[in-house]
């Protein structure tokens, strides 16, 4: 996922000797490099199931662009997260803000689950979504740095609360999913006040509970380790083939140490 012109102008702004820089995008062609690299991982390498752009389907009906688009992509906000020597995308995800759900019709999480003890209540929201990482890039520091470019947003914006799904996929079985949701349950569930609904939820069969010895999904786990909270049972999301769990992170959760750690890295 190469960057345009306008994208390496950003770029030239970070320290060199760093093998990451990130930022958010501001460039059409850039965005839809992001998008490409969604696509890739998601339909090719997941088999996800994706809606796509009406744009960019041919006379067939058959999606030609091979981008991961939907209606949330024009009012979000995109990082981005690329290798400074090969100036290319290795990882993004997307923000979508309270104010600029008014244009979407909602969060995207809405469409997985009822939302109404989150968003009725005071406080700025964001939505953090379509996270993915080149697999050549998983074990780096490119996920590190889309924590720090998602907390430089939190600061800046004054976010109250990120939250999101994460995924837990069915590809281990369902002793797997039983396994983390009995570890979630057991040590991350949320207060009453915060649980959500899943619109469709999983059916899993009613087990003694087993050893908390449960290897989490690595996005799941990097939500935990900043703080969140996981605010009730999971959706059956049937176009991913997964189980997600809705997720919510107090941004005070974040201190104010591990915020300077990551903006003095920036």
């Amino acid at each position: 996922m190469t960057l345009t012109n306008q994208a390496l102008d950003q770029s030239a702004k970070q320290p060199k000797e760093k093998k990451f820089s990130v930022f958010l995008v501001n460039d059409e062609p850039t965005k839809r490099n992001c998008f490409k690299l969604r696509y890739d991982i998601f339909a090719n390498e997941m088999g996800a199931n994706l809606p796509f752009d009406l744009d960019s389907l041919n006379q067939d009906g058959l999606n030609q662009g091979g981008l991961d688009q939907d209606r949330f992509d024009a009012h979000s906000q995109h990082l981005a997260v690329f290798d400074n020597n090969t100036n290319e995308i290795v990882a993004t995800t997307r923000l979508l803000s309270t104010a600029d759900s008014q244009h979407t019709n909602g969060f995207y999480s809405e469409t997985e689950f009822d939302l109404s003890n989150i968003i009725t209540k005071p406080f700025q929201f964001t939505e953090v979504g379509r996270t993915c990482i080149h697999p050549d890039y998983r074990c780096s520091s490119a996920l590190p740095m889309l924590w720090q470019g998602i907390a430089r947003y939190i600061v800046e914006n004054k976010i109250d609360y990120l939250f999101g799904c994460a995924s837990i996929p069915f590809s281990n079985g369902d002793k797997y999913l039983r396994s983390v949701m009995h570890h979630l349950r057991a040590r991350h569930f949320s207060s009453p006040e915060f649980r959500v609904h899943p619109h469709i939820p999983v059916r899993l069969e009613e087990m003694t509970p087993h050893a908390d010895d449960a290897i989490l999904p690595t996005l799941l786990k990097a939500y935990l380790r900043q703080g969140a909270v996981i605010c009730g049972e999971p959706y059956w999301d049937a176009a991913f083939g997964v189980a997600d769990v809705f997720v919510l992170l107090n941004c005070k959760q974040i201190t104010d140490k591990y915020l300077n750690h990551f903006i003095n890295r920036i």
